[in-house]
Protein backbone atom coordinates (compact mmCIF):
# COMPACT_ATOMS: atom_id res chain seq x y z
CA UNK A 1 0.00 0.00 0.00
CA UNK A 2 1.52 3.03 -0.82
CA UNK A 3 2.18 5.60 2.07
CA UNK A 4 -0.54 8.42 2.51
CA UNK A 5 1.06 11.94 2.07
CA UNK A 6 1.46 13.79 5.46
CA UNK A 7 1.72 17.56 5.73
CA UNK A 8 4.67 18.96 7.77
CA UNK A 9 2.96 19.42 11.31
CA UNK A 10 0.10 16.55 10.58
CA UNK A 11 -2.69 16.48 13.36
CA UNK A 12 -3.18 13.11 15.48
CA UNK A 13 -6.33 12.54 12.99
CA UNK A 14 -3.92 12.56 10.05
CA UNK A 15 -1.35 10.74 11.55
CA UNK A 16 -3.95 7.83 12.31
CA UNK A 17 -5.16 7.76 8.88
CA UNK A 18 -1.39 7.57 7.37
CA UNK A 19 -0.63 4.91 10.23
CA UNK A 20 -3.70 2.80 9.94
CA UNK A 21 -2.44 2.18 6.18
CA UNK A 22 1.21 1.47 6.93
CA UNK A 23 0.89 -0.97 10.28
CA UNK A 24 -0.21 -3.91 8.67
CA UNK A 25 3.41 -4.08 6.90
CA UNK A 26 5.16 -4.43 10.52
CA UNK A 27 1.89 -6.21 12.44
CA UNK A 28 2.22 -9.05 10.29
CA UNK A 29 6.01 -9.79 12.07
CA UNK A 30 5.13 -7.75 15.61
CA UNK A 31 1.47 -8.12 15.67
CA UNK A 32 -0.65 -4.91 16.56
CA UNK A 33 1.92 -3.82 18.98
CA UNK A 34 3.93 -0.65 19.84
CA UNK A 35 6.82 -2.08 18.31
CA UNK A 36 4.75 -2.48 14.71
CA UNK A 37 3.59 0.99 14.65
CA UNK A 38 7.02 2.54 15.87
CA UNK A 39 8.38 1.13 12.72
CA UNK A 40 5.13 2.32 10.94
CA UNK A 41 5.84 5.67 12.28
CA UNK A 42 9.38 5.09 11.20
CA UNK A 43 8.26 4.43 7.63
CA UNK A 44 6.45 7.19 7.19
CA UNK A 45 9.28 9.83 8.85
CA UNK A 46 6.67 10.56 12.37
CA UNK A 47 8.09 10.51 15.66
CA UNK A 48 7.36 7.15 17.06
CA UNK A 49 6.20 9.22 20.59
CA UNK A 50 3.78 11.35 18.78
CA UNK A 51 2.62 8.55 16.91
CA UNK A 52 1.81 6.51 19.77
CA UNK A 53 -0.78 9.57 20.95
CA UNK A 54 -2.80 8.78 17.82
CA UNK A 55 -3.99 5.75 19.39
CA UNK A 56 -4.43 5.92 22.59
CA UNK A 57 -6.85 2.90 22.28
CA UNK A 58 -3.85 0.55 21.57
CA UNK A 59 -4.01 -2.19 19.47
CA UNK A 60 -7.71 -2.18 18.60
CA UNK A 61 -7.41 1.66 16.87
CA UNK A 62 -4.75 0.69 14.85
CA UNK A 63 -6.83 -2.19 13.51
CA UNK A 64 -9.81 0.47 13.03
CA UNK A 65 -8.00 2.98 11.63
CA UNK A 66 -6.55 0.27 9.18
CA UNK A 67 -10.03 -0.64 8.14
CA UNK A 68 -11.18 2.57 7.14
CA UNK A 69 -8.11 2.85 5.06
CA UNK A 70 -9.36 0.16 3.18
CA UNK A 71 -12.46 1.25 2.90
CA UNK A 72 -11.57 4.51 1.49
CA UNK A 73 -9.36 2.79 -1.06
CA UNK A 74 -12.14 0.86 -1.98
CA UNK A 75 -14.20 3.47 -2.79
CA UNK A 76 -12.09 5.42 -4.63
CA UNK A 77 -11.14 1.98 -6.67
CA UNK A 78 -14.87 1.80 -7.67
CA UNK A 79 -16.10 4.70 -9.06
CA UNK A 80 -20.40 4.62 -9.91
CA UNK A 81 -18.81 4.69 -13.17
CA UNK A 82 -17.58 1.34 -13.27
CA UNK A 83 -20.18 -0.46 -11.53
CA UNK A 84 -23.33 1.11 -12.91
CA UNK A 85 -23.76 -1.24 -15.69
CA UNK A 86 -22.79 -4.87 -13.12
CA UNK A 87 -26.18 -5.96 -11.61
CA UNK A 88 -26.14 -6.29 -7.91
CA UNK A 89 -25.32 -9.40 -7.62
CA UNK A 90 -22.39 -9.24 -9.67
CA UNK A 91 -20.91 -5.85 -7.81
CA UNK A 92 -21.12 -7.10 -4.18
CA UNK A 93 -19.27 -10.07 -5.61
CA UNK A 94 -16.65 -8.01 -7.11
CA UNK A 95 -16.63 -5.91 -4.03
CA UNK A 96 -16.01 -8.27 -1.30
CA UNK A 97 -13.39 -9.54 -3.67
CA UNK A 98 -11.46 -6.86 -4.02
CA UNK A 99 -11.53 -5.60 -0.68
CA UNK A 100 -10.04 -9.06 0.07
CA UNK A 101 -7.52 -8.17 -2.34
CA UNK A 102 -6.47 -5.54 -0.53
CA UNK A 103 -5.29 -7.03 2.49
CA UNK A 104 -3.94 -10.39 0.14
CA UNK A 105 -0.52 -8.91 1.37
CA UNK A 106 -1.08 -8.95 5.16
CA UNK A 107 -2.98 -12.20 5.40
CA UNK A 108 -1.07 -12.69 8.88
CA UNK A 109 -1.76 -9.60 10.15
CA UNK A 110 -5.65 -10.16 9.44
CA UNK A 111 -5.33 -13.40 11.45
CA UNK A 112 -3.38 -11.25 14.65
CA UNK A 113 -6.54 -8.39 13.76
CA UNK A 114 -9.04 -11.39 13.77
CA UNK A 115 -8.03 -12.84 17.03
CA UNK A 116 -7.67 -9.32 18.65
CA UNK A 117 -11.36 -8.66 17.95
CA UNK A 118 -12.85 -11.71 18.64
CA UNK A 119 -11.55 -11.37 22.58
CA UNK A 120 -14.87 -10.19 24.38
CA UNK A 121 -13.91 -6.98 25.60
CA UNK A 122 -13.32 -6.22 21.90
CA UNK A 123 -16.56 -7.39 20.54
CA UNK A 124 -18.82 -4.38 20.57
CA UNK A 125 -16.01 -3.01 17.99
CA UNK A 126 -15.47 -6.08 16.19
CA UNK A 127 -19.59 -5.82 15.59
CA UNK A 128 -19.25 -1.43 15.03
CA UNK A 129 -16.06 -2.38 12.39
CA UNK A 130 -18.25 -4.84 9.92
CA UNK A 131 -21.28 -3.12 10.03
CA UNK A 132 -19.04 0.04 8.76
CA UNK A 133 -17.33 -2.28 6.35
CA UNK A 134 -20.93 -3.25 4.93
CA UNK A 135 -22.32 0.23 5.03
CA UNK A 136 -19.35 1.00 2.97
CA UNK A 137 -19.79 -1.97 0.47
CA UNK A 138 -23.41 -1.23 -0.17
CA UNK A 139 -23.14 2.29 -0.63
CA UNK A 140 -20.16 1.90 -3.54
CA UNK A 141 -22.71 -0.69 -4.91
CA UNK A 142 -25.24 2.03 -4.94
CA UNK A 143 -27.91 1.28 -2.10
CA UNK A 144 -30.02 4.14 -1.44
CA UNK A 145 -32.23 2.31 1.14
CA UNK A 146 -33.23 4.07 4.16
CA UNK A 147 -36.18 2.05 5.02
CA UNK A 148 -35.88 -1.16 7.42
CA UNK A 149 -34.12 -2.41 4.28
CA UNK A 150 -30.97 -0.52 5.15
CA UNK A 151 -30.21 -2.17 8.50
CA UNK A 152 -31.16 -6.20 7.57
CA UNK A 153 -29.01 -5.64 3.82
CA UNK A 154 -25.95 -4.21 5.91
CA UNK A 155 -26.14 -6.89 8.44
CA UNK A 156 -26.83 -9.69 5.93
CA UNK A 157 -23.73 -8.50 3.82
CA UNK A 158 -21.58 -8.21 7.39
CA UNK A 159 -22.27 -12.20 7.97
CA UNK A 160 -21.67 -12.55 4.24
CA UNK A 161 -17.96 -10.71 4.36
CA UNK A 162 -16.96 -11.98 7.73
CA UNK A 163 -17.59 -15.68 6.51
CA UNK A 164 -15.97 -15.26 3.25
CA UNK A 165 -13.11 -13.70 5.07
CA UNK A 166 -12.67 -16.54 7.03
CA UNK A 167 -12.91 -18.86 4.32
CA UNK A 168 -10.18 -17.48 2.64
CA UNK A 169 -7.74 -17.49 5.41
CA UNK A 170 -7.80 -21.14 5.10
CA UNK A 171 -8.33 -21.32 1.67
CA UNK A 172 -5.03 -23.40 -0.13
CA UNK A 173 -7.08 -23.84 -3.91
CA UNK A 174 -5.34 -22.92 -6.93
CA UNK A 175 -6.30 -19.17 -7.65
CA UNK A 176 -8.39 -19.23 -4.31
CA UNK A 177 -10.81 -21.36 -6.18
CA UNK A 178 -12.37 -22.17 -3.07
CA UNK A 179 -13.36 -19.24 -1.17
CA UNK A 180 -15.44 -17.76 -4.58
CA UNK A 181 -17.10 -21.05 -5.06
CA UNK A 182 -18.52 -20.42 -1.31
CA UNK A 183 -18.71 -16.42 -1.76
CA UNK A 184 -20.48 -17.18 -4.96
CA UNK A 185 -22.81 -19.57 -2.53
CA UNK A 186 -23.49 -17.41 -0.24
CA UNK A 187 -24.24 -14.05 -2.37
CA UNK A 188 -27.00 -17.17 -3.99
CA UNK A 189 -28.71 -17.72 -0.61
CA UNK A 190 -28.62 -13.99 -0.08
CA UNK A 191 -30.16 -13.55 -3.26
CA UNK A 192 -33.08 -16.12 -2.34
CA UNK A 193 -33.84 -14.45 1.20
CA UNK A 194 -34.50 -10.99 -0.50
CA UNK A 195 -36.72 -12.22 -3.01
CA UNK A 196 -38.84 -14.55 -0.31
CA UNK A 197 -38.23 -11.07 1.87
CA UNK A 198 -40.23 -8.94 -0.70
CA UNK A 199 -42.70 -11.81 -2.07
CA UNK A 200 -43.30 -11.17 1.98
CA UNK A 201 -43.37 -7.69 1.73
CA UNK A 202 -47.15 -6.83 0.95
CA UNK A 203 -47.08 -3.67 -1.63
CA UNK A 204 -47.69 -0.54 -0.19
CA UNK A 205 -51.05 -0.25 -2.00
CA UNK A 206 -52.22 -3.32 -0.18
CA UNK A 207 -50.82 -2.17 3.54
CA UNK A 208 -53.32 -1.53 6.39
CA UNK A 209 -53.94 2.32 6.29
CA UNK A 210 -56.05 3.81 9.13
CA UNK A 211 -56.67 7.28 7.57
CA UNK A 212 -57.60 5.34 4.75
CA UNK A 213 -60.09 3.10 6.60
CA UNK A 214 -61.64 6.16 8.12
CA UNK A 215 -61.77 7.92 5.32
CA UNK A 216 -63.93 4.80 4.10
CA UNK A 217 -66.00 5.00 7.16
CA UNK A 218 -66.68 8.85 6.40
CA UNK A 219 -67.08 8.91 3.10
CA UNK A 220 -68.15 5.28 1.79
CA UNK A 221 -68.27 4.04 -1.73
CA UNK A 222 -71.22 4.18 -3.50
Amino acid sequence: MAAIALPADPTLDEMRLALGAEIPAHAVFDGWSDAALAMAAEALKLDPAHAKLAFPDGAVGMIDAWYASLDTRLAAAFPPERIAAMKIRARIGELVLARIDLVRPHKQAVRSALAILALPRNLPTAAKLGWRTADALWRIAGDTATDFNHYTKRLTLSALYASTLLAWLDDESEGEAETKAFLDRRIGDVMRFEKVKAQLTPHPDRRFSVSRFLGRLRYPAT
